[in-house]
């Protein structure tokens, strides 16, 4: 999982608190101005949002096909009354980012807020955004083959103490934790 698709689940699972929190008016009440705005800086600085620009486009497409679907000789007319529609519902997009800032308000202090949007607007912050989806597939290509080889350093390891421990009780160490028959005892013979 990369650092911006975690920054991005982190603002879903915000932005849906903010939500279900500013249900009641006080809620929105108890949020300065100075603080909102901190909010946009940093939710515009970290691309908080940019995961959902798809969701109106997709839903218009979804939409054009189960019309067309149902009503393929009004072709024309249903793609430009959803694409007429789709931008007039655009505008809407403004309370996607409200919500946003508004759950990243309710998180951060004003401080954090212009900290966050600080960092990501600089250089640094911006090759991050960049380049850190690129690190964090790479960490995670090494550490799964860091959790291979401890897996098998630890079965390994594990088997020769457990062999060592059993050795000087004079056990025999088997893979197989059934007893092994007693060669003098016969097996009985099938019944016909």
């Amino acid at each position: 999982m990369t650092l911006v698709t975690r920054a991005r689940r982190l603002s879903i699972v915000l932005a849906a608190s903010a939500f279900a929190a500013i249900s009641t008016p006080s809620f929105a009440q108890d949020i300065s101005e100075e603080h909102l705005k901190a909010a946009r800086a940093a939710v515009d600085a970290i691309n908080a949002t940019d995961i959902y620009d798809s969701i109106l486009p997709g839903a218009a497409a979804t939409l054009k096909a189960e019309l067309i679907q149902k009503n393929p000789d009004l072709q024309a007319v249903i793609t430009a009354t959803v694409d007429a529609t789709t931008l007039k519902l655009a505008g809407r997009r403004a309370d996607l980012e409200k919500e946003a800032a508004l759950a990243y308000a309710r998180v951060f202090s004003i401080e954090d807020l212009n900290g966050i949007a600080a960092f990501y607007n600089s250089a640094p912050g911006k090759k991050l955004l960049a380049d850190g989806p690129i690190v964090t597939r790479e960490v995670g290509k090494a550490a799964d083959i860091w959790q291979r080889g401890i897996a098998r350093d630890l079965a390994e390891e594990t088997s020769k103490a457990i062999a060592e421990e059993l050795k000087d009780k004079s056990a025999p160490v088997t893979g197989d934790p059934t007893p092994a028959p007693d060669a003098a005892t016969p097996t009985p013979a099938p019944a016909n």
